[in-house]
């Protein structure tokens, strides 16, 4: 049976998912910068946390972290799976849901498919065809 997007929803999710995931995303960012995680690889990380999706009944989140510089990231998500139920049992603490969602964490693609694409858009094929383009005009 399919599933019809609602007026009003986007592809991103309902307006009840955004504002949850919101949270989720703000108290894990309080908890990561005040060093509540007890990890030896988290604590010797700055790690950001830019999104967290939420599955349509609030079950899921996924939780998309980038450790900065983009150094080691599978051993950051190696240790934030090792606390994951930590994690979880803070959030349910921390913000008032009927149900405390599973998490899951995943690598913040988005900053290498950007710097992928600007240096694509630097290479010299691009910058002859963006200069033809403007004589065209």
């Amino acid at each position: 049976m399919a599933r019809h997007q609602h007026r009003g929803q986007s592809a991103a999710g309902s307006q009840r998912q955004l504002r949850v995931g919101e949270l989720i995303r703000h108290e894990l960012s309080d908890m990561l910068s005040r060093g509540d995680i007890h990890d030896a690889v988290v604590e010797t990380h700055m790690i950001t946390v830019p999104e967290v999706r939420m599955s349509p009944d609030l079950r899921l989140a996924t939780i998309y972290v980038m450790p900065l510089g983009g150094h080691d990231e599978q051993q950051v998500i190696e240790a934030l799976e090792q606390n994951k139920r930590y994690v979880r049992g803070e959030i349910a603490r921390r913000i008032n849901l009927k149900f405390a969602p599973e998490i899951r964490f995943r690598i913040d693609e988005r900053f290498g498919e950007a710097e992928r694409i600007e240096k694509l858009l630097r290479t010299p094929e691009v910058q002859r065809d963006l200069g033809i383009d403007k004589d065209d005009s």
